[in-house]
């Protein structure tokens, strides 16, 4: 924010224009996280020294405008970005896919087409992490149970590399002040918070995910993922994988777009995301046991071709 300042103020011979931004950059930087100000001084800053003068209103134009393009990235600029494909676990896979649907649909403005959200498994090892080829929910069958299997109910969304540091945040703001998840009831390592990306501590985005969890306001803590660990609740604990080592898996048909029971229905509009999915190709049967998308028509969901 320093270097932001002086860089603005360069070309102002008046000290009242000075104090002006000086007194804009530190109103944002007292409301704004450290990852937003960071972009804004990038972006700013190399606008800035392409100018030989600049006045008050212009100086303090700006900056805000560079304050607003960090924290709410345009939808079209963010489509243009390149994307990293990120999981994330914290209980309950039914409500966490339902936060980052929203989550969605407010940043990126994405239609009922293009949400990437999907529930799944990851962070097992035992058997190889697999069985007959799949990761399968606990079912009577005995088929591929992914408890067994070590791994974590995740979700795991695509987004713009600029839009990670937002979702970064819905992540670890779903612990609230107490550092919680939202169904403490679960118990046990298959409900444990994980978190995963290409490369996982060595990726280079995993310094805007430590920066989320040192603002969050639960105090969460990352660790590095080493498979198949016990439940992390009580300890405000991530744990953090590197995805290329430890994959995602979707989940069964079923278990996408679900309501977590936790409380009202998602709605139909929400439910019938799993039916028009499915129609897309988006979302399918694993070869686990599930639902039939012709015989359950209506039963789970809506949108189910008859």
């Amino acid at each position: 924010a320093h270097l932001l300042f002086r860089c603005l103020v360069s070309g102002l011979s008046s000290k009242r224009a000075q104090e002006s931004v000086r007194v804009l950059l530190a109103r944002l930087a007292g409301t704004m996280q450290a990852s937003a100000i960071l972009a804004i001084a990038a972006t700013a800053t190399a606008k800035c020294a392409a100018l030989r003068h600049i006045g008050r209103r212009s100086a303090i134009g700006l900056a805000g405008s560079a304050a607003v393009a960090a924290v709410v990235p345009d939808a079209a600029n963010a489509a243009a970005d390149p994307t990293v494909k990120i999981y994330f676990g914290a209980g309950c896979f039914w409500h966490v896919q339902h936060e980052f649907v929203g989550e969605e649909v407010a940043v990126l403005q994405r239609g009922p087409e293009s949400i990437t959200a999907r529930t799944g498994y990851a962070g097992g090892t035992l058997g190889g992490g697999l069985k007959d080829g799949k990761v399968c929910y606990h079912n009577f069958k005995g088929v591929a149970d992914y408890g067994s299997l070590g791994h974590a109910e995740a979700v795991q969304l695509e987004v713009p590399t600029s839009a990670v540091p937002r979702f970064a945040k819905k992540y670890f703001d779903l612990f609230g002040s107490r550092g919680y998840r939202h169904d403490p009831q679960d118990r046990g390592g298959e409900y444990r918070s994980v978190l995963g990306l290409p490369g996982g501590q060595a990726s280079p985005l995993f310094p805007v995910i430590k920066q989320a969890a040192l603002e969050s306001q639960g105090g969460m803590k990352l660790y590095a993922g080493r498979g198949n660990e016990p439940d992390t609740i009580g300890d405000k604990a991530v744990l953090v994988y590197d995805s290329d080592k430890y994959p995602f898996y979707p989940a069964e048909l079923y278990h996408q777009f679900h309501d977590d029971f936790m409380g009202p229905s998602y709605g139909k509009a929400y439910n019938s995301l799993q039916g028009r999915q499915y129609k897309q190709g988006l979302v399918g049967l694993t070869g686990c046991p599930d639902m039939d998308p012709v015989r359950d028509e209506g039963r789970y969901a809506k949108g189910f071709p008859s």
